[in-house]
Protein backbone atom coordinates (compact mmCIF):
# COMPACT_ATOMS: atom_id res chain seq x y z
CA UNK A 1 0.00 0.00 0.00
CA UNK A 2 1.43 3.43 -0.90
CA UNK A 3 0.81 6.85 0.89
CA UNK A 4 -0.19 9.45 -1.02
CA UNK A 5 -0.37 7.27 -4.22
CA UNK A 6 -3.66 6.21 -6.48
CA UNK A 7 -4.35 2.82 -6.67
CA UNK A 8 -6.24 -0.15 -7.37
CA UNK A 9 -6.74 -2.76 -4.18
CA UNK A 10 -9.10 -5.68 -3.79
CA UNK A 11 -12.18 -5.64 -0.93
CA UNK A 12 -11.42 -8.59 1.39
CA UNK A 13 -14.32 -7.52 3.93
CA UNK A 14 -17.52 -6.00 3.63
CA UNK A 15 -18.29 -4.57 7.60
CA UNK A 16 -21.27 -2.08 8.89
CA UNK A 17 -18.98 1.08 8.47
CA UNK A 18 -17.36 0.50 4.95
CA UNK A 19 -14.95 -1.96 3.00
CA UNK A 20 -11.88 -3.03 4.08
CA UNK A 21 -8.99 -3.35 1.03
CA UNK A 22 -6.27 -4.76 0.39
CA UNK A 23 -5.55 -8.42 2.06
CA UNK A 24 -5.37 -10.54 5.09
CA UNK A 25 -1.80 -9.54 5.76
CA UNK A 26 -2.05 -5.57 4.67
CA UNK A 27 -5.93 -4.03 4.79
CA UNK A 28 -7.43 -0.39 4.72
CA UNK A 29 -10.56 0.81 5.75
CA UNK A 30 -12.65 2.74 3.03
CA UNK A 31 -15.64 4.29 4.71
CA UNK A 32 -19.41 3.37 3.86
CA UNK A 33 -20.07 6.60 2.82
CA UNK A 34 -17.29 6.46 -0.32
CA UNK A 35 -18.09 2.39 -1.27
CA UNK A 36 -19.35 2.38 -4.87
CA UNK A 37 -23.00 0.55 -4.84
CA UNK A 38 -23.44 -3.05 -5.14
CA UNK A 39 -19.35 -4.02 -4.13
CA UNK A 40 -18.84 -7.28 -3.02
CA UNK A 41 -15.92 -9.30 -1.85
CA UNK A 42 -13.11 -9.91 -4.56
CA UNK A 43 -13.88 -6.45 -6.22
CA UNK A 44 -11.26 -4.08 -7.49
CA UNK A 45 -11.89 -0.61 -6.23
CA UNK A 46 -9.06 2.79 -7.07
CA UNK A 47 -8.47 4.32 -4.33
CA UNK A 48 -5.82 7.47 -2.86
CA UNK A 49 -4.63 6.29 0.77
CA UNK A 50 -3.45 9.19 3.32
CA UNK A 51 -4.31 9.52 7.20
CA UNK A 52 -7.10 10.99 8.72
CA UNK A 53 -6.66 12.81 11.94
CA UNK A 54 -5.73 10.17 14.14
CA UNK A 55 -3.04 9.12 11.85
CA UNK A 56 -4.52 5.93 10.59
CA UNK A 57 -4.28 4.68 6.93
CA UNK A 58 -7.30 5.43 5.45
CA UNK A 59 -8.72 4.95 1.62
CA UNK A 60 -10.67 7.66 -0.34
CA UNK A 61 -12.38 7.72 -3.59
CA UNK A 62 -12.74 11.26 -3.69
CA UNK A 63 -9.87 12.71 -6.46
CA UNK A 64 -6.85 14.60 -4.22
CA UNK A 65 -5.89 17.74 -6.07
CA UNK A 66 -2.12 16.58 -5.89
CA UNK A 67 -0.38 13.41 -5.06
CA UNK A 68 3.16 12.22 -4.29
CA UNK A 69 5.52 13.14 -7.07
CA UNK A 70 3.07 15.96 -8.67
CA UNK A 71 3.34 19.75 -7.84
CA UNK A 72 -0.57 21.77 -7.51
CA UNK A 73 -1.44 25.16 -6.93
CA UNK A 74 -3.56 24.77 -3.52
CA UNK A 75 -5.84 27.24 -1.93
CA UNK A 76 -4.95 27.93 2.41
CA UNK A 77 -7.78 27.37 3.74
CA UNK A 78 -6.48 28.22 7.78
CA UNK A 79 -3.72 28.81 9.53
CA UNK A 80 -2.48 27.14 12.77
CA UNK A 81 -0.16 26.65 15.60
CA UNK A 82 2.02 24.28 13.42
CA UNK A 83 1.35 26.14 10.02
CA UNK A 84 -1.33 26.40 7.07
CA UNK A 85 -3.50 23.99 6.04
CA UNK A 86 -4.41 23.30 2.53
CA UNK A 87 -7.80 22.48 0.46
CA UNK A 88 -6.38 19.45 -1.45
CA UNK A 89 -10.15 18.09 -1.91
CA UNK A 90 -9.85 15.64 0.37
CA UNK A 91 -12.29 15.93 3.91
CA UNK A 92 -8.61 16.45 6.39
CA UNK A 93 -6.89 19.29 5.25
CA UNK A 94 -3.29 18.87 4.14
CA UNK A 95 -0.53 20.71 5.97
CA UNK A 96 2.45 22.89 5.23
CA UNK A 97 4.60 23.09 8.11
CA UNK A 98 5.78 26.46 8.58
CA UNK A 99 9.37 24.76 7.97
CA UNK A 100 8.54 24.32 4.68
CA UNK A 101 7.44 27.56 3.90
CA UNK A 102 9.12 29.79 1.72
CA UNK A 103 6.84 32.62 2.46
CA UNK A 104 4.44 33.25 4.98
CA UNK A 105 1.52 32.23 3.78
CA UNK A 106 -2.86 33.67 5.18
CA UNK A 107 -5.88 31.90 4.69
CA UNK A 108 -7.11 32.25 1.15
CA UNK A 109 -3.34 32.74 -0.73
CA UNK A 110 -2.48 30.14 -3.29
CA UNK A 111 1.11 28.32 -3.62
CA UNK A 112 2.49 26.09 -5.42
CA UNK A 113 3.40 23.05 -3.35
CA UNK A 114 4.44 19.67 -3.74
CA UNK A 115 3.44 16.55 -1.37
CA UNK A 116 5.96 14.47 1.08
CA UNK A 117 5.93 12.00 3.16
CA UNK A 118 7.51 13.39 6.76
CA UNK A 119 9.27 11.67 9.21
CA UNK A 120 6.52 11.10 11.16
CA UNK A 121 5.01 9.15 8.01
CA UNK A 122 2.38 11.54 7.49
CA UNK A 123 1.68 13.49 4.30
CA UNK A 124 2.52 16.89 4.13
CA UNK A 125 2.66 19.90 1.87
CA UNK A 126 6.19 21.77 0.70
CA UNK A 127 6.61 25.16 -1.27
CA UNK A 128 10.34 23.99 -1.46
CA UNK A 129 9.81 22.93 -5.58
CA UNK A 130 12.26 24.08 -7.05
CA UNK A 131 14.64 20.56 -7.45
CA UNK A 132 11.25 19.05 -8.39
CA UNK A 133 10.19 21.29 -11.57
CA UNK A 134 11.67 20.00 -15.39
CA UNK A 135 14.50 21.64 -17.72
CA UNK A 136 13.26 19.84 -21.06
CA UNK A 137 10.13 22.04 -21.74
CA UNK A 138 8.93 22.50 -25.31
CA UNK A 139 9.11 26.30 -25.28
CA UNK A 140 11.47 28.55 -27.16
CA UNK A 141 12.53 32.09 -27.44
CA UNK A 142 9.53 34.45 -27.86
CA UNK A 143 6.89 31.86 -26.91
CA UNK A 144 4.22 33.33 -24.52
CA UNK A 145 3.87 31.01 -21.72
CA UNK A 146 1.80 31.20 -18.22
CA UNK A 147 3.04 29.62 -14.89
CA UNK A 148 2.51 30.49 -10.87
CA UNK A 149 5.41 32.60 -9.01
CA UNK A 150 6.75 30.34 -6.12
CA UNK A 151 9.74 32.01 -5.01
CA UNK A 152 11.05 35.84 -4.99
CA UNK A 153 14.65 36.37 -4.62
CA UNK A 154 15.75 40.02 -4.41
CA UNK A 155 19.23 39.11 -5.89
CA UNK A 156 18.47 37.03 -8.46
CA UNK A 157 14.56 38.27 -9.66
CA UNK A 158 11.06 36.07 -9.75
CA UNK A 159 11.13 32.45 -10.27
CA UNK A 160 8.09 30.53 -12.30
CA UNK A 161 6.96 27.07 -12.89
CA UNK A 162 5.54 27.37 -16.18
CA UNK A 163 2.81 25.45 -16.79
CA UNK A 164 3.56 24.89 -13.01
CA UNK A 165 5.86 22.36 -14.29
CA UNK A 166 9.11 23.87 -15.63
CA UNK A 167 11.72 25.66 -14.31
CA UNK A 168 11.63 29.38 -15.22
CA UNK A 169 13.07 33.00 -14.08
CA UNK A 170 11.81 36.72 -14.47
CA UNK A 171 15.30 38.09 -13.90
CA UNK A 172 15.66 40.90 -11.01
CA UNK A 173 15.98 43.78 -14.52
CA UNK A 174 12.46 42.48 -15.96
CA UNK A 175 10.42 42.80 -13.12
CA UNK A 176 8.18 45.48 -12.66
CA UNK A 177 5.21 45.94 -10.44
CA UNK A 178 4.46 43.90 -7.29
CA UNK A 179 4.72 40.28 -8.10
CA UNK A 180 3.76 37.86 -5.21
CA UNK A 181 3.67 34.20 -4.18
CA UNK A 182 0.92 32.21 -6.08
CA UNK A 183 0.50 34.89 -8.49
CA UNK A 184 -0.21 33.90 -12.19
CA UNK A 185 1.80 35.40 -15.02
CA UNK A 186 1.69 35.45 -18.34
CA UNK A 187 5.14 36.05 -19.45
CA UNK A 188 7.75 35.93 -23.02
CA UNK A 189 10.59 33.72 -23.03
CA UNK A 190 13.31 35.66 -23.68
CA UNK A 191 15.88 32.91 -23.68
CA UNK A 192 16.41 29.13 -22.93
CA UNK A 193 19.45 28.32 -21.29
CA UNK A 194 22.13 25.54 -21.92
CA UNK A 195 20.37 23.70 -19.22
CA UNK A 196 16.96 23.92 -20.56
CA UNK A 197 15.59 26.82 -17.76
CA UNK A 198 13.77 29.52 -19.12
CA UNK A 199 14.28 32.87 -18.75
CA UNK A 200 10.95 35.16 -19.22
CA UNK A 201 9.97 38.85 -19.79
CA UNK A 202 6.44 40.42 -18.38
CA UNK A 203 6.45 42.65 -21.25
CA UNK A 204 6.16 41.95 -24.98
CA UNK A 205 8.27 42.50 -28.02
CA UNK A 206 10.40 45.82 -28.29
CA UNK A 207 7.74 46.54 -31.49
CA UNK A 208 4.33 45.73 -30.00
CA UNK A 209 5.37 46.91 -26.29
CA UNK A 210 6.26 50.67 -27.55
CA UNK A 211 2.42 50.93 -28.78
CA UNK A 212 1.47 50.08 -25.45
CA UNK A 213 3.72 52.27 -23.16
CA UNK A 214 3.13 54.83 -25.70
CA UNK A 215 -0.48 54.95 -25.06
CA UNK A 216 -0.41 54.03 -21.36
CA UNK A 217 2.22 57.50 -21.42
CA UNK A 218 -0.65 59.33 -22.96
CA UNK A 219 -3.10 57.75 -21.09
CA UNK A 220 -1.23 59.75 -17.56
CA UNK A 221 -0.89 62.64 -19.51
CA UNK A 222 -4.67 63.39 -19.85
CA UNK A 223 -5.52 61.87 -16.29
CA UNK A 224 -3.19 64.41 -15.41
CA UNK A 225 -4.42 67.37 -17.49
CA UNK A 226 -2.41 66.96 -20.82
CA UNK A 227 1.10 67.26 -18.59
CA UNK A 228 3.73 64.64 -16.91
CA UNK A 229 5.91 66.37 -14.30
CA UNK A 230 8.45 64.88 -15.70
CA UNK A 231 11.12 63.43 -18.93
CA UNK A 232 12.74 60.87 -20.27
CA UNK A 233 15.76 62.64 -18.39
CA UNK A 234 14.18 61.53 -15.19
CA UNK A 235 15.29 58.61 -12.21
CA UNK A 236 15.01 55.14 -13.80
CA UNK A 237 13.45 54.45 -10.35
CA UNK A 238 10.57 56.77 -10.40
CA UNK A 239 10.04 55.83 -14.31
CA UNK A 240 9.59 52.71 -13.05
CA UNK A 241 7.39 53.08 -9.59
CA UNK A 242 5.30 55.34 -12.11
CA UNK A 243 4.91 53.28 -14.80
CA UNK A 244 6.11 49.80 -14.00
CA UNK A 245 8.90 50.11 -17.19
CA UNK A 246 11.95 50.90 -17.77
CA UNK A 247 13.89 54.07 -18.75
CA UNK A 248 14.75 52.91 -21.69
CA UNK A 249 11.49 51.78 -22.71
CA UNK A 250 10.01 54.81 -21.58
CA UNK A 251 12.49 56.65 -23.26
CA UNK A 252 11.32 54.51 -26.80
CA UNK A 253 8.12 55.77 -26.09
CA UNK A 254 8.35 59.27 -25.48
CA UNK A 255 10.77 58.69 -28.66
CA UNK A 256 7.81 57.47 -31.01
CA UNK A 257 5.32 59.99 -29.37
CA UNK A 258 7.34 62.82 -30.58
CA UNK A 259 7.75 61.46 -34.19
CA UNK A 260 4.02 60.71 -33.91
CA UNK A 261 3.37 64.92 -33.16
CA UNK A 262 1.27 63.71 -30.05
CA UNK A 263 3.57 65.51 -27.49
CA UNK A 264 6.51 67.55 -27.12
CA UNK A 265 8.91 68.33 -24.63
CA UNK A 266 9.23 71.70 -22.28
CA UNK A 267 13.04 71.30 -20.92
CA UNK A 268 12.55 74.52 -19.04
CA UNK A 269 9.66 73.18 -16.86
CA UNK A 270 10.99 69.80 -16.96
CA UNK A 271 7.97 68.42 -18.14
CA UNK A 272 5.85 66.25 -21.35
CA UNK A 273 3.50 68.44 -22.62
CA UNK A 274 0.32 67.04 -24.91
CA UNK A 275 0.52 68.78 -28.30
CA UNK A 276 -2.49 70.71 -29.18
Amino acid sequence: MRLGEKQVLTVVKIVDFGVYLGSDEERVLLPKKQVPEGIEVGDPVEVFLYKDSSDRMIATTKEPKITLGELAVLEVADVGRVGAFLDWGLEKDLLLPFKEQTVKVEKGDRCLVSLYVDKSGRLCATMKVYPLLETDSPYKKNDMVRGTVYEISREFGVFVAVDDRYSALIPRREVYGRMFIGQQVEARVTDVKADGKLDLSVRGRIPEQMDADAQQIMERIGKNGGALPFTDKADPERIKAEFGMSKAAFKRAVGRLLKQGKISIDENQGKILQSR
